[in-house]
């Protein structure tokens, strides 16, 4: 079991990232990770937001009501609160890191990486709910979530440093500004690649 769970969790930080891999999240990727700061503020976010409201909500409420075609709107509705809950804890408690995210905290609300893990994680996890029970389901889900988070702060501090070094740099005047951000990313992206074997060698020895 733990195996199976280290698994999941380092195959959602190297392999399925959220951001590298999958290219999802890739506003808050590209406009909050010039500060390294607010990249893990960000990340930190993400963490704290995916699955574990919306996974017992999708399993206890929307299925046995026969309502999962809302289940867009309404996780979209469950991260808008707890960002409102996140935004108003940051403003009275942590004014640095709230003033550092400006406009991209409530962003978070339709940000497609959250709304992706939510998702993603229910679709893959959801229907191990009657062979393995909902506890045991729940903790992978929870661990999915997690190592989905933890990629994205990965990819946030990574592509932070990278960006400190390309402004750093005097490329042609084609490339200046976005384009050769985009090609940053691109050329980080393709340095997760390496990691697929390992992980499902890793999968391997769990059958």
């Amino acid at each position: 079991m733990l195996v199976k769970l280290a698994a999941i969790f380092f195959s959602m930080i190297l392999v399925n990232n959220y951001v590298l891999v999958k290219f999802y999240g890739i506003c808050p990727f590209l406009g909050v990770s010039k500060k390294l700061d607010s990249a893990v503020g960000m990340s930190g976010a993400v963490i704290f937001m995916a699955t574990a409201v919306t996974f017992p909500l999708q399993i206890f409420v929307l299925n046995p009501a026969g309502l999962s075609y809302l289940q867009t709107i309404v996780f979209i509705l469950v991260i808008a609160v707890l960002v409102q809950f996140i935004e108003i804890f940051l403003k009275k408690y942590v004014v640095a890191l709230y003033n550092s995210l400006g406009v991209y905290l409530p962003l978070i609300t339709t940000n497609c990486c959250v709304l992706a893990v939510t998702i993603l994680v229910v679709d893959d996890y959801g229907a191990d709910v009657e062979a393995l029970g909902f506890g045991a389901a729940y903790i992978e889900a929870l661990i999915c979530a997690i190592g989905a988070g933890v990629g994205f702060m990965l990819a946030m501090v990574m592509f932070s440093g990278v960006r400190k070094r390309v402004e750093a740099c005097d490329p042609p005047a084609p490339f200046k500004g976005l384009p050769i951000t985009l090609l940053a990313a691109a050329i980080t992206s393709l340095s997760f690649m390496g990691f697929g074997g390992i992980v499902e060698n890793l999968f391997n020895v769990t059958l």
